[in-house]
């Protein structure tokens, strides 16, 4: 039968301090038999049944499986009655969650645990000892929570933003999937705690990352934002936008908690580096364009207006002698302006050739037969060339350009030699930093003084020593060679001592 302690007023040993106490338990308490035969029956029922699952105490004492079956949603009989069979074959705690369609309540979720064990009275009926929630609440909170994070989750994977918490107290960062793709990563624990991270930020950017991070610490910006560069696992840099917010400070200020997100902006920023190069591009033409304009104006006016005073001479003076020389005096001028001409007329070839042919050529191949072109070049010095760029070594660059680069600087480094002692050119490769090959080319000469010429060492027309050859045109037509091949040139010097020719090419 079923006993319940509301009722029963036989029931002496339960006091009144036990039936609050029940009275009180917002959940169904419950102990039930399940006999041999397989009858039910509930010794025990507190009074929240009729609350809870909708079924007074007293239709607990009829056969209550019917009414119970027909109240558990479909789908979740199954479930229900074999985790039931389950525990009492192994005599083991039951607990299952199930929905159970109510008369009034409709659609509720319910929990049930309770422990198992044989009964004392029939050692072939396991009784069981428990109660049952109603945890339709949690369940639409935990239905909430899971589309909630559903949305974020898909908000995350069809961002480009990777998302990162940093907890100040126990030292740790977490990765989202993005931040470790950003990273091309697929675990975080290489970066579990913010020191390994700082590794991994481009050395010239940890300044400005430290300086902008400290700033939103100490409260003086609402958020930080930072562009830096860093490491992936391929040995790769790439730039992002790091954001970051705190979000919980202690009650002197300090931060303990922060909140951000990292951008994969290497594309945006390779193409604003592409921009400003062109831009710089475009300068350096329009200058150089500047100075074409005023030098073909100055040297074209010169000779032009020589041409003439000679012509007005001769009109003037019929003298056979006077005529005969300003007839030589016209030839030299005629030669000038052709050479001023065809010195132009190489620059502009030069900065206005596009489609140059660039192949790749062995550097080492090239020097040697500088080497062997410049034997006949000056008779009267006994030149030494070292040669220590490796035969394997390849570039990409113009046939032409490179013979006239490389034949510039060295006879340049025999035109300007030590009278002290023999002329020296030595041919240096190395690897730059960022990849590139270099030559260097350094010679033991008279040196130039940068600190008064450095600015003008590369302009057309310009000479820093006395030499009859002396035409101020060659480092200007090498120059331009090396930057149409995208390459780019720099120098260092010491008067007395020599100088030092540093060529970095492109991978073009």
């Amino acid at each position: 039968m079923v006993f319940d302690i509301y009722e029963n007023e036989d029931c002496l040993e339960v006091n009144n301090f036990y039936k609050k106490l029940l009275a009180e338990m917002p959940d169904l308490l419950f102990q039930f038999i399940i006999d041999k035969d397989n009858n039910y029956s509930f010794p025990l029922v507190s009074k929240s049944a009729d609350d809870i699952f909708e079924i007074s105490a007293a239709e607990f004492a009829n056969d209550i499986k019917l009414i119970i079956y027909d109240r558990i949603f479909p789908s979740d009989r199954e479930l229900f009655f074999q985790s039931l069979i389950k525990a009492r074959n192994q005599v083991k705690p039951w607990e299952v969650e199930f929905r159970a369609v109510l008369p009034k309540k409709g659609l509720r979720w319910f929990k049930i645990s309770s422990k198992t064990e044989k009964s004392s009275a029939d050692s072939d009926s396991i009784s069981f000892f428990g109660h049952v929630s109603d945890i339709t609440e949690l369940k639409d909170k935990e239905e909430k929570l899971r589309l909630s994070e559903e949305r974020f989750q898909f908000a995350l994977d069809a961002s480009t933003v990777g998302v990162w918490d940093w907890d100040m107290v126990t030292n740790s960062v977490f990765y989202s999937s993005l931040s470790l793709k950003i990273l091309e990563l697929e675990s975080a624990d290489i970066f579990d705690d913010p020191e390994r991270w700082d590794k991994i930020v481009h050395p010239d950017d940890l300044p400005k990352y430290y300086s902008d991070i400290q700033e939103h610490f100490d409260n003086k910006i609402p958020y930080y934002e930072n562009y830096h560069r860093v490491m992936t696992s391929s040995g790769n840099y790439k730039w992002i936008l790091d954001r970051g917010k705190v979000i919980k400070r202690d009650e002197n200020g300090k931060p303990l908690r922060v909140l951000g997100t990292h951008t994969d902006v290497s594309l945006q920023k390779e193409k604003e580096l592409e921009i400003i190069k062109t831009m710089k591009l475009y300068s350096d033409q329009n200058s150089r364009l500047l100075n074409f304009s005023h030098i073909v104006s100055h040297n074209l006016n010169t000779q032009a207006g020589n041409i003439k005073s000679i012509l007005d001479f001769i009109d003037a003076d019929v003298d056979k002698q006077t005529v005969s020389e300003m007839l030589l005096h016209l030839r030299t001028v005629s030669n000038d302006l052709n050479d001023t001409i065809s010195n132009l007329t190489q620059i502009v070839k030069t900065q206005s050739n596009i489609n140059i042919a660039v192949v790749p050529l062995k550097l080492c191949e090239y020097i040697e037969k500088t080497i062997t072109t410049i034997k006949g070049y000056d008779k009267q010095k006994n030149v030494t060339v070292v040669n220590n760029v490796p035969n394997y070594l390849t570039i990409n660059f113009n046939p032409a350009y490179l013979e006239s680069v490389l034949l510039n600087f060295t006879t340049n480094a025999i035109k300007y030699a030590h009278p002290d002692r023999d002329p020296i050119v030595i041919f240096d490769f190395a690897i730059e930093p960022e990849g590139q090959k270099s030559l260097k080319i350094t010679d033991n000469g008279l040196g130039i003084d940068l600190a008064v010429h450095g600015d003008l060492l590369f302009g057309m027309y310009k000479t820093f020593h006395k030499h009859e050859e002396a035409r101020g045109i060659g480092l200007y037509i090498t120059r331009n060679q090396i930057e149409a091949m995208k390459g780019s040139i720099s120098v260092e010097s010491e008067v007395g001592v020599g100088t030092s020719f540093k060529i970095v090419f492109s991978d073009l």
